[in-house]
């Protein structure tokens, strides 16, 4: 493969640090109007990454032993970028002038390149986590302002400068023009080059563990246990009895290995280990616990995973098991969930687990034989509909959404079952090899089946249910508090209030069958209303929908997931908290819905903010790194 020497980038007007011999930008015209993105510039070494190799600034760089580790990398990585591109970064395996003790990786990448062409920041980054390597952190994005970056503030002795590029991609011809760089005066500070010195190692941070497994290196459960901020010993995610050590470390290395031979890689493969890794793990509270290290995203596809690979083990009517496995794909890469399933028999050799594991092989047969086992394989319908109903309000858009994918689960998109859905795998036939064009047509036919077939909802006129989901104190009332536009507001403690007693449960029948009624009224008025109660379980939830199914509206779990010792803090403060032991019990059987249990999900932090979503159309969440994974 041709090998490409990267640019020279010239320094902003404003640059402190530029030499004589360095490039200065001008008047930044080329920025000037464009959306920018300002991120830190990092002291290491300029280095690219191919599909079949690695060198440094210099085409010809020789070996240095700072170099070694990232030549392991593209080993790892080389096969997951295409012909013609290239991966441009800094190697940070070796301290130059700034001493760094917190990095996620030894290597940073900054731009991808197909040929000629610099691809946008967003791609870039979405390309970068799929293959396992974090971007510099962002230290500012928006319409270029050179006053707004004349004025950021930075720490010279931790941080050697920013780099501005616009947003959008570019020709390597407009290198000059959409890139610039400040750095900080008399940056190299030390009397010996680098590369001429001993080689002393960064420090790698908590999160290097986590971007090690999604870059395909061996999983290492201490760093991982450690970057998680918890261990296998606590009691309120793995009860009285700790997994044993050796029996996690075989599943885990099973579920990796499973994982590579699908060419899974950055958040999936990520997403498998820890699945694996956390597979005793009480699935209510986990979500809210990884959360904080992993961002809501990732972690509840992780609590999700943990929750239904156990499922795959059980015998299922082969009649239902096509739509069954459907309806876990909202929820579950399945090709991941398979993996993590067989991964979690690993060493056992009794007869209950021999079933379990005939079980998963005949699931994950069914699953590829139906086009399931791809990284996401509504995608095509999910794309052909976003623009077939691009010109809808987005909640009509929402419910079209919806009930194609039950049309999907039903078989009733004929041409759309079995299609893969990605790359790689079986065409639309189902036989290996099959055209693009037949799959790009079939795919075609089922946009067109699911739009004609749910007409009926792009009015908007239906009414809308927001139904919260949460244990005492997560801060479901307060959420809904901040939304807008809501009409009726059905709240379990307020009705019980309105009896004399906000704590007396004694009536909660009575109590439960006025709040139906009220919320049947509401819905029969149309508009939108939110129904406040735990809802802790399937069968809690059950009854909210079957009211909310009767008069065709359009349900909304806000599902609140916060950590168990923040719920506690917070029921503490409340006007009317529940007694201790009654957090703990509801903490204990809090079963969060899935993926597909309403129309549509929207996972709220402790922050009190949306921070995922599933079922809407066009918000791609914040992990949906590649505009098709979260947010089915």
């Amino acid at each position: 493969m041709v090998r490409v020497h990267y640019p020279r980038t010239p320094h902003v007007p404003w640059s402190p640090g530029a030499s004589a011999d360095d490039v200065r930008a001008g008047d930044l015209a080329g920025l000037v109007g464009r959306e920018v993105v300002v991120t830190e510039k990092l002291d290491g070494e300029n280095t690219t990454l191919y599909r079949d190799g690695v060198h440094a600034r210099s085409l010809d760089s020789a070996h240095h032993p700072s170099r070694a580790w990232v030549k392991a990398l593209q080993g790892r990585i080389g096969g997951a970028i295409p012909d013609g591109w290239r991966v441009c970064g800094e190697n940070m395996f070796a301290r130059h002038s700034i001493a760094y003790d917190d990095l996620h990786s030894w290597f940073y990448g900054f731009s991808v390149w197909d040929g000629e062409r610099c691809l946008g920041w967003d791609e870039t980054v979405r390309f970068l986590r799929r293959v396992g390597v974090p971007t510099p952190p962002v230290l500012w994005r928006g319409v270029f302002d050179a006053r707004a970056l004349e004025k950021l503030k930075l720490d010279t002795a931790r941080q050697e400068g920013y780099v501005v590029r616009s947003v959008e991609g570019f020709p390597r011809g407009e290198f000059g023009l959409r890139v610039a760089k400040w750095v900080r005066p008399r940056h190299v500070q030390t009397d010996t080059h680098w590369m001429f010195a001993e080689v002393v190692e960064n420090g790698l941070g908590a999160g290097a563990p986590l971007w090690a497994v999604r870059s395909g290196a061996e999983p290492d459960l201490d760093g991982l246990h450690a970057a998680l901020g918890f261990g296998p010993g606590d009691p309120r995610l793995f009860g009285a009895d700790a997994p044993d050590a050796s029996v996690v470390a075989a599943r885990v290395a099973d579920a990796a290995a499973r994982l590579d031979g699908m060419a899974r890689t950055g958040d999936a493969r990520l997403a498998g280990v820890l699945a694996t890794l956390l597979h005793d793990a009480y699935r209510g509270p986990l979500a809210a616990r990884l959360a904080a290290s992993l961002g809501m995203p990732l972690a509840r596809r992780i609590a999700d995973l943990v929750g239904l690979h156990a499922v795959v083990h059980q015998p299922y009517p082969d009649e239902h098991r096509r739509s069954g496995l459907a309806r876990m794909a909202f929820a579950a890469d399945l090709g991941v969930l398979h993996a993590a399933a067989h991964a979690a028999l690993a060493g056992r050799t009794d007869a209950e687990a021999a079933a379990a594991r005939e079980q998963v092989e005949w699931s994950a047969l069914y699953a590829e034989d139906a086009g399931l086992l791809g990284e996401a394989p509504l995608a095509p319908l999910r794309s052909g509909m976003r623009t077939a109903l691009a010109d809808l309000d987005s909640e009509a858009a929402d419910r079209c959404w919806a009930e194609a994918r039950e049309l999907y689960v039903a078989g009733r998109i004929a041409s759309f079952a079995g299609t893969s859905g990605t790359s790689g795998t079986s065409g639309a036939s189902g036989v290996p090899g099959a055209s693009a064009a037949a799959e790009g047509a079939d795919h075609d036919a089922a946009v067109a089946e699911a739009v004609a077939a749910t007409w009926r909802w792009r009015s908007g006129d239906f009414p809308r249910l927001i139904h919260l989901v949460g244990p005492s104190g997560s801060g479901k009332s307060r959420f809904a508090k901040g939304l807008a536009g809501v009409e009726t507001y059905v709240a379990m403690d307020d009705l019980r209030e309105d009896r004399g007693e906000r704590a007396d449960q004694r009536a909660n029948g009575d109590v439960l069958r006025q709040a139906l009624d009220r919320l049947d009224a509401a819905l029969a008025r149309g508009g939108t209303t939110v129904w406040d109660a735990t809802s802790l379980n399937p069968q809690q939830r059950g009854i909210v929908h079957a009211v909310a199914k009767r008069r065709d509206a359009l349900v909304t779990h806000a599902v609140v997931l916060v950590d168990a010792d923040e719920a506690a803090r917070r029921n503490g403060s409340r006007a009317h908290p529940v007694p201790p032991g009654v957090l703990a019990a509801q903490l204990r059987r809090f079963v969060p819905p899935y993926p597909g249990h309403a129309h549509r999900t929207w996972y709220v932090g402790a922050a009190g903010t949306v921070d995922d979503t599933d079922g809407s159309l066009f918000a791609g969440a914040a992990g949906d790194v590649d505009g098709t994974g979260s947010g089915f």
